[in-house]
């Protein structure tokens, strides 16, 4: 359930950090001729991009129901978040690795290195500026899982999507600035290099990583087993329901179907069974806001 967790921000955290970054990266990639770089400036345009297409997946999950879509367009955030692993694997990861095999067989040294490890410099710290507003909506949502735990079972696409590029993004600054600082040290151009393919390597590493979670959400994935169990638990305890026989959930962006299949207690009439019904469903919605559609079934077994 969202615990509160604003994934919008988030998303604006990170799209105004790389913004920043990408510029400085640029500016430092034409001055110094440092592929690690160029390769970490293309990375942050790619994640400008991302973050973009992030919020429109927000906004568009937002529309109304329609005869065509009769439980909204919640799954839009999936779609333009597999978009971003896509982007993510390909614009980033790959084109990281290209740079850094063209450029292993230079001997040109990384020109004014001071400049590029300054720029490294502000993005390790913009981009923990990024990764502190990620890690803030992340822990209104984890509890007392580990970050790993949260990232498997997590069903915000918004908030795994941006965790994992703040991570990448971090990791991949820390790897271009021990390249160019080893490359400068040694003289030799091919850290350098050797930064941008490592850079690339971690960026396809997290994509797939992301792609994977968010694929179960595009298929069809329910609740967490936990929420899942809450439900259960909840209306066993409501005085109408005798047993809960079955009970489906769905993620459908911020919101959640559930359809219930119950065995309801002796209620003296068919009004009255409706009564109670109606009441058991108020209840639930009480206890769990995100779930917008809840469908009831009360049968014998």
């Amino acid at each position: 359930m969202s615990g509160g967790a604003d994934s919008a921000k988030a998303v604006v955290y990170a799209l105004g950090a790389n913004f920043a970054i990408a510029i400085t990266k640029y500016a430092a990639a034409a001055i110094t001729g440092s592929s690690s770089m160029l390769a970490e400036a293309f990375h942050s345009t790619a994640d400008c991009g991302n973050q973009l297409l992030l919020l429109l997946g927000i906004k568009r999950a937002k529309l109304p129901p329609t005869p065509d879509f009769p439980l909204g367009f919640g799954k839009e955030t999936y779609f333009w978040s597999f978009v971003v692993a896509i982007m993510l694997f390909s614009v980033g990861g790959m084109f990281s690795i290209y740079e850094g095999w063209h450029k292993l067989g230079e001997s040109d040294p990384v020109e004014r290195p001071l400049v590029a490890l300054g720029v490294l410099l502000f993005g390790i710290c913009a981009e923990s500026f990024s990764m502190w507003g990620a890690l803030r909506e992340v822990n209104k949502l984890r509890g007392g899982q580990s970050l790993w735990r949260w990232f498997r079972v997590s069903r915000n696409a918004e908030l795994v999507v941006i965790f994992g590029e703040d991570l990448a993004a971090l990791v991949g600054l820390v790897l271009a600035f021990a390249a160019i600082l080893i490359a400068w040290i040694t003289g030799n151009p091919t850290w350098d290099a050797a930064g941008s393919i490592a850079i690339g390597v971690l960026l396809i590493a997290v994509a797939i990583a992301v792609a994977i979670e968010v694929k179960a959400l595009l298929v069809g994935q329910g609740v967490e087993p936990q929420v899942r169990t809450a439900m259960v638990d909840f209306l066993c305890a409501q005085a109408a329901v005798a047993q809960v026989l079955n009970l489906l959930t769905l993620h459908l962006g911020a919101d959640v179907m559930v359809a219930v299949k119950a065995k309801m207690r002796p209620q003296g009439g068919e009004e009255a069974l409706i009564e109670a019904i109606n009441a058991v469903e108020a209840a639930f919605r009480k206890e769990f806001p995100q779930v917008k559609w809840l469908f009831f079934e009360p049968d014998l077994r």
